[in-house]
C-alpha cells in the first residue's frame, strides 16, 4: 500500500480540532438516474448487504438497479423540497446551528462539517478538508442515535479506508452509539411533551425504528436491544407504562424476515382493534427523510384511516430544533476541553505580549 505523501503538519502547529457529523446518503436528484446511482453505491456496501458478492452482484444490477431506482424516484418525487433532499436539507442545517451554537458557547470556532457515507457531500471531500485546515484531532458522530453494523458500523468502515493511506493519522474520536445518552432521550422527550401541549395526546404512542434483518440480533448486532431501550427511556420519562406506548420496525426490505413487530402491520391492526388516535415518533431518526416523510407520514397515515382510524399524528424528527441543538453541544463539550483550554491559554500568552509592548 502506497502512503499519501501530500504534508499537512508542520512543526509547532497549534492543535486544531474539527467535529464531522455522519449521516446515512441521499441522491442527488429525484430523477431515475441519480436514485439509481445513490442505490448502486448503498446497497453495494457489504454492511448493508452480507450475501456472497458475486451473488449479490448480478442480483443488484441485472434485478434491483432495473426495477427499484423507478419506483424509489417516485417516493422521493413526493417530498423532494424546493431546496433539494429533506435528508440533506434537515442535516446541513443541523450542522451550521451546532457550529454557531459552538462559536456562541466557547467563542472560538471549530471547523464542524457534515458528510454523508453514500452520495454526497463525500466523506472523502469532509475528511480531506479537515486534513488541509490541519485537524489534528477529530470527533466524529455518526447521526445513528442507535448503533448498527449496517449504518454506524459502515461509517466507521470508510473513515478507516481513508485514514488507511494518511502518514500523519489525527487523533480520533468515534461516537459508536448515544442511545442512552440522557441528554438525547431529554431532548426526544422534550419534543414530545412540546407536540402534546400543542396537539391532542394519541391513545398510543408508536415508536418506529428503521429495520434490520431479524438474523441480525442473533448474529450480535445489537441495535434490536439499543431500540427498546431509547424506547423505554422515553417512555419512562414521559411516565407513561407499558400499554400506553409500542416498538415497531419499518422500512423491511426483501424477502427474509426482518426485526419485529411491523410497523405497518402493527398500525394497521391498531386501527382495526378500535384505536382512532395515535402518536408515531421515530427516534432512531435524528433528521427527517423518505423513510419518515413518505414512509410513514403518507403511507401509514392512508394505512392506518383505511382501517378505521381517524387522527395520525406524526411528530416530526429532532432535525435542527432547539432540542436537537442542545444536546449535541453537551455531547461534544466533553470531547474538546483539551481544546478549549489550549485555545484559553493561546489567548492569555496573547494578552500578555501585548500589554508588554
Amino acid at each position: 500500500m502506497k502512503l499519501d505523501n501530500k504534508v499537512f503538519y508542520s512543526h509547532g502547529d497549534k492543535l486544531n480540532y474539527g467535529v464531522l457529523f455522519v449521516n446515512l446518503g441521499t441522491p442527488k436528484s429525484a430523477s431515475v438516474r441519480d436514485v439509481r446511482i445513490y442505490l448502486r453505491e448503498f446497497l453495494s456496501d457489504s454492511r448493508v448487504i452480507e450475501l456472497p458478492k458475486i451473488f449479490w452482484w448480478f442480483i443488484l444490477n441485472f434485478i434491483i438497479l432495473i426495477f427499484r431506482p423507478k419506483k424509489s424516484a417516485k417516493l422521493y418525487s413526493k417530498i423532494w423540497s424546493k431546496n433539494g433532499s429533506p435528508l440533506l436539507v434537515n442535516s446541513q442545517s443541523l450542522v451550521n446551528k451546532v457550529r454557531d451554537g459552538i462559536k456562541k458557547k466557547y467563542g472560538i470556532s471549530i471547523n464542524t462539517l457534515l458528510a454523508m457515507n453514500y452520495g454526497e457531500p463525500s466523506m472523502k471531500d469532509a475528511i480531506m478538508s479537515l486534513r488541509k485546515n490541519n485537524t489534528n484531532s477529530l470527533l466524529v458522530i455518526p447521526l445513528f442515535p442507535q448503533y448498527s453494523s449496517a449504518t454506524t458500523g459502515s461509517v466507521f468502515d470508510k473513515m478507516s479506508n481513508l485514514f488507511k493511506k494518511f502518514r500523519y493519522l489525527p487523533s480520533v474520536s468515534f461516537i459508536s452509539s448515544y442511545h442512552d445518552d440522557k441528554n438525547y432521550i431529554a431532548a426526544c422527550s422534550n419534543l414530545l411533551k412540546n407536540h402534546w401541549k400543542k396537539n391532542q395526546k394519541g391513545e398510543i404512542l408508536v415508536f418506529s425504528f428503521h429495520g434490520l434483518p431479524s438474523d441480525s440480533l442473533d448474529k450480535g448486532d445489537p441495535y434490536h436491544c439499543f431500540c427498546h431501550k431509547t424506547a423505554r427511556l422515553i417512555a419512562e420519562n414521559l411516565s407513561l407504562d407499558e400499554t400506553k406506548y409500542i416498538v415497531t420496525f419499518q422500512s423491511r426490505f426483501g424477502p427474509k424476515e426482518w426485526l419485529k413487530p411491523y410497523t405497518d402491520t402493527t398500525v394497521e391492526e391498531l386501527a382495526q382493534k378500535g384505536i382512532k388516535n395515535i402518536d408515531v415518533f421515530c427516534p432512531g431518526f435524528i433528521s427527517d427523510c423518505l423513510e419518515t416523510l413518505e414512509e410513514i407520514n403518507i403511507q401509514l397515515r392512508q394505512t392506518f384511516k383505511e382501517n378505521g382510524g381517524e387522527i395520525f399524528n406524526y411528530i416530526d424528527c429532532l432535525n435542527d430544533k432547539n432540542e436537537s441543538i442542545e444536546f449535541i453541544l453537551d455531547m461534544i463539550d466533553s470531547n474538546i476541553q483539551d481544546y478549549i483550554s489550549q485555545n484559553n491559554d493561546e489567548n492569555i500568552k496573547t494578552k500578555m505580549l501585548y500589554n508588554k509592548k
